[in-house]
């Protein structure tokens, strides 16, 4: 017999647009909780017409929507209000990433749905926190990125600093970082009776990750210039290079183990005793750029010391270690990305595609004791 999904039983009204929020929600969603993905009838997730025709819902929104309903919500009408507040009542978590202060205004906030349900786990993701100066403030990942010292130390030495196409922030710290204090929450409120709320800053979450920064600044009292630092491009031993087609290896030979293979197989003996010469690195370029990287990375398939191909995006989706762990799969002629997780006894799939506006209105307000009669005069009035 086969077991239910981990979070079978667990309800999630999703109030999140766009990135950060509706990633965490989709990990829950993927690890089987019943996600209601509520928008207003006016506007909706941002995400549904990104780069798309009229009518038409982008790749993007269908990506990070899977398996969840939706529902369309006027939560500005009396009405839309005492409709959330019948599902919050028996929901298990709420997930908002409004500015600061806009659910209490709606009447709506922690505390309002806390007194109907105790054990109601509600989690505000923002990019900069329910307090502080900054709490109001408008950002993107590049905002939170840049006040915590991330973007500064990106790039090589002697450069610009680097976007990277990963919104760190984003999906560390919007994504992960909320899904870890839902299912903490969720876990006390099922042993206690009572819920928490959790307040889920990026830039917090970000800051809170720059370890090696943080060593430094303890060690030397100052970080290291942008790209020379002991992860990020200084030693000759952890650093990418240029190949004779343009194309790159990435050295990962940290350990004094595999920095004596690498250098055995790139007959270079001599600089074994050289590994945290930063000087080293001109010479390591230079007999890079001789060979196409295909050829490095046959040489390199050979031996165990982490020096491996730099792929493009498309190589990536055809690598055999990522087909062989199943990470790509198609819903609708759509690729997308299984979960970043296993568990045993529990198989994948995608149950629902990304809903359509308000596709699940009548099932979900059944379920919550909704007549037929009032639903229609719900419909009418343009409450959802």
């Amino acid at each position: 017999m086969s077991r239910p999904p981990p979070l079978a039983g667990i309800r999630v009204l999703d109030l999140t647009r766009l990135l950060p929020g509706p990633v965490a929600t989709l990990h829950l969603a993927d690890l089987g909780a019943e996600v209601i993905k509520i928008e207003d009838p006016q506007v909706g997730d941002y995400a549904r017409t990104m780069g798309t025709g009229e009518g038409e819902d982008s790749a993007y929104f269908r990506m990070i929507n899977r398996n969840k309903l939706g529902l369309r919500l006027d939560l500005k009408q009396p009405e839309g209000i005492e409709v959330f507040m019948r599902l919050a009542a028996t929901a298990d978590v709420i997930v908002e990433s409004f500015r600061p202060g806009v659910m209490d205004k709606l009447g709506i906030g922690y505390a309002a749905t806390a007194a109907v349900n105790p054990k109601i786990a509600y989690c505000s993701i923002s990019g900069y926190g329910q307090d502080g100066p900054y709490r109001d403030r408008a950002g993107h990942d590049i905002n939170y990125l840049g006040y915590t010292g991330v973007l500064e130390q990106t790039g090589s030495e002697g450069g610009a600093p680097v976007i990277a196409n990963f919104q760190i922030a984003d999906l560390l710290g919007g994504a992960l970082t909320a899904a870890m204090g839902i299912l903490a929450a969720v876990l006390e409120a099922q042993r206690t009776g009572r819920g928490r709320y959790i307040d889920v800053a990026m830039t917090d979450s970000v800051l809170a990750h720059t370890y090696f920064t943080m060593l430094r600044l303890n060690d030397a009292g100052q970080s290291a210039p942008r790209g020379s630092d002991l992860l990020n491009g200084g030693l000759p031993c952890y650093a990418t290079y240029c190949c004779a087609d343009g194309r790159y290896m990435a050295v990962g030979a940290l350990e004094a183990k595999f920095w004596k293979i690498c250098c055995t197989a790139l007959e270079r003996p001599e600089w074994i005793r050289r590994q945290w010469d930063a000087g080293l690195r001109g010479d390591m370029a230079a007999l890079f750029a001789t060979r196409p990287r295909d050829d490095w990375a046959a040489l390199f398939a050979a031996v165990d010391c982490c020096v491996t191909p730099i792929l493009s995006p498309e190589e990536a989706l055809e690598n055999e270690q990522i087909v062989a762990r199943k990470m790509v799969l198609r819903d609708r002629g759509l690729a997308q990305f299984a979960p970043p997780l296993k568990l045993s006894g529990h198989e994948f799939a995608i149950c629902q595609s990304a809903p359509k506006a308000g596709e699940h209105n009548v099932h979900i307000l059944r379920a919550a004791g909704y007549s037929d009669d009032q639903i229609a005069a719900l419909v009418a009035a343009g409450v959802v």
